[in-house]
């Protein structure tokens, strides 16, 4: 009988040690076995971006009439408008053709008469500007950011800011291989010369494509005024200069070179022939 007892206490509390055990382990958060991992324990991933133009019309956009005056310019792409406070980096869009160009924008001084963007002789050629002719451009500034690439198989994020995939492709090799516009400053306005008795002809730009020129000269003939083309060469280039007249008095002068101004060929003087 106290034997039983005996064991009978040996097994109970060996049985309460056990639970004790058990508890505490419980209290402390250790788990007593290994739990396999599960798919939800899968690493992080992590995104990668990489840089591309896209357009910032919150810094810059306007869309008007612009003008190249057919004389070659210094200073590569650009164009010039009288409300730019800094130089910009930007796209230049015809929109007649939808031709572009990513080039520069300066400031012109508002008192010069033409359209509202002055065009520059590379800028023109890109986006195919006839000298001497206005036509509708778009202008927005460009910035290059940060943009997360997207996983094909993930659901399409809604559209964005960004300009169209195409332009992006387009644009590829020029954001490589330069990513900043260094600011250049536009040709500097020519001061015209005085006009002298023997100046009997109104030169209205020199032009490097002989196509331009003749689309010149016929503009004058819509206007019922004289001209001609004459062929010359600089260092070894040749160029068509567009000369409206001739005349001789003075009245007639002042007459004539009214009339260009008012086309457009704000820069046009008098030159002897």
């Amino acid at each position: 009988m106290i034997r039983h007892r005996f064991t009978t206490y040996v097994g109970r509390a060996t049985l309460l040690g056990c639970v004790s055990l058990f508890l505490a382990a419980c209290q402390e958060g250790q788990p007593l076995f290994n739990k396999a991992p599960t798919s939800e324990q899968a690493p992080a991933t992590t995104t990668k971006f990489i840089e591309k133009d896209v357009e910032a019309p919150e810094v810059f956009q306007k869309s008007a009439k612009a003008l190249w005056d057919g004389r070659p310019s210094l200073g590569g792409v650009w164009v010039a408008h009288p409300n730019v406070k800094k130089p910009e980096r930007i796209i230049i869009r015809n929109k007649s053709n939808g031709k572009f160009v990513i080039g520069a924008l300066f400031n012109r001084e508002s008192s010069l008469p033409g359209p509202a963007f002055q065009l520059s002789s590379d800028a023109a050629v890109a986006i195919g500007a006839v000298a001497g002719t206005t036509l509708e451009v778009s202008v927005t500034a460009m910035r290059i950011k940060k943009i997360p690439v997207v996983d094909p198989k993930a659901p399409k994020p809604a559209p964005s800011e960004d300009i169209a995939e195409s332009t992006l492709k387009a644009l590829d090799k020029t954001s490589k291989a330069k990513k900043t516009v260094a600011p250049v400053k536009p040709t500097p306005a020519l001061k015209a010369p005085a006009i002298t008795s023997d100046s009997r002809f109104a030169q209205l730009g020199l032009f490097s494509v002989e196509s331009n020129a003749n689309a010149t000269l016929a503009k004058l003939k819509t206007k019922n005024i004289a001209g001609k083309i004459v062929k010359s060469s600089a260092k070894g280039k040749t160029f068509y200069r567009v000369l409206a007249g001739p005349v001789s008095t003075k009245a007639e002068k002042s007459k004539l070179l009214a009339t260009v101004k008012s086309m457009g060929f704000a820069d046009a003087y008098f030159v002897k022939g």
